[in-house]
């Protein structure tokens, strides 16, 4: 019987084609530990042992500024402080490393008062820019849900007393999660509400209840299954426009970019990628951040048919924009 064909592109072609912006990139929300260990499970016979030279191997020539790493877990994975010492050590090559620490709704159930410890402890290293992720999630309840919203509420109020921002997961739970907000965090808190794909009613109320709050853009937004994170970034725009069309107004897109790595490969990467037609890669990575920014400026323009116009949005553009929000709410 004839061996059957693989459907995982070759390692290869993960080292992307040219990007549709050369910016700088910041990839807000990623989990680097598990991307590598994605790697290693579907390329067994890969070029890469070690996490360190998988990252710098992937993101070379990719202008790959910084990341903020994602440890969600409990209990906490002791691994966080290698991968935090290593940016003093310079084994993430070129690339700034920064991390943010919380537990997930998935794990809720598993809180407890040494977690919540550990996470403190990390809080005060230097590569720590903020708390989470953390919320709520109705759509898997692997927590029963009156325990995740006592542990976001607990949470929370430590990052509010840390003064750390805030890494916000919420998925099919919009009024408790809006709620725990409102009565937990300060209006003026910096907040990251990541991977957005709920109701733009229910992002438009954070928004403009919370002035430094911002919605995380993944390769999601550009799955035809997902209107409501495109709609989202429309109606912030909507207001910017001069006799109907757009204009790039760099304070109305409060948006974050990000990847939520190792999952949701951008869909509009595959029009570059001709010769894995049918294959789909099996890890997202920050070098793929490019792509999602192509498509938010492509659908704030109207759409990828849309007659460009002068001051409209590029790819560049929807990169400075997000890479100086990341300052805003991460300082990196």
């Amino acid at each position: 019987m004839a061996k059957k064909k693989s459907s995982t592109p070759a390692e290869e072609h993960l080292l992307l084609p040219k990007p549709p912006s050369t910016l700088p990139i910041v990839d807000t929300h990623t989990h680097i530990a598990s991307t590598f260990d994605y790697y290693r499970g579907r390329y067994k016979e890969g070029a890469h042992t070690d996490v360190f030279g998988f990252v710098q191997a992937m993101y070379a020539g990719r202008s790959v500024a910084a990341v903020v790493d994602v440890w969600c877990e409990a209990p906490v994975r002791k691994t966080w402080r290698e991968f935090a010492d290593a940016a003093a050590e310079g084994r993430w090559g070129a690339m700034e490393y920064w991390f943010v620490m919380g537990v997930h709704p998935h794990d809720a159930k598993a809180y407890t008062d040494d977690v919540e410890k550990d996470i403190i402890e990390a809080m005060a290293h230097p590569r720590c820019v903020g708390w989470g992720e953390m919320g709520l999630d109705y759509h898997y309840d692997n927590s029963p849900r009156e325990i995740q919203q006592d542990v976001f509420a607990r949470q929370l109020r430590q990052a509010v007393r840390l003064k750390k921002p805030l890494t916000i997961h919420t998925r099919e739970a919009d009024d408790d999660t809006e709620r725990i907000l409102k009565a937990e965090v300060p209006k003026d808190h910096p907040i990251h509400i990541h991977c957005f794909t709920d109701s733009p009613a229910f992002g438009g109320r954070l928004l403009a209840h919370f002035p430094n709050l911002y919605i995380g853009i993944t390769g999601v937004i550009t799955y035809a299954t997902n209107a409501d994170t495109s709609t989202v970034v429309r109606n912030m725009l909507s207001a910017t426009e001069s006799e109907g069309v757009p204009v790039a107004d760099a304070s109305a897109l409060r948006i974050l970019l990000e990847t939520d790595a190792p999952y949701m490969v951008p869909a509009n990467l595959y029009d570059d990628l001709p010769a894995i037609r049918g294959k789909k890669l099996p890890i997202c990575h920050t070098a793929m951040v490019p792509w999602t920014a192509k498509f938010v400026a492509n659908m704030a323009n109207g759409g990828a048919g849309a007659v460009a116009t002068e001051g409209a949005w590029t790819a560049d553009e929807v990169m400075r924009v997000a890479r100086e929000n990341a300052r805003k709410v991460y300082g990196v």
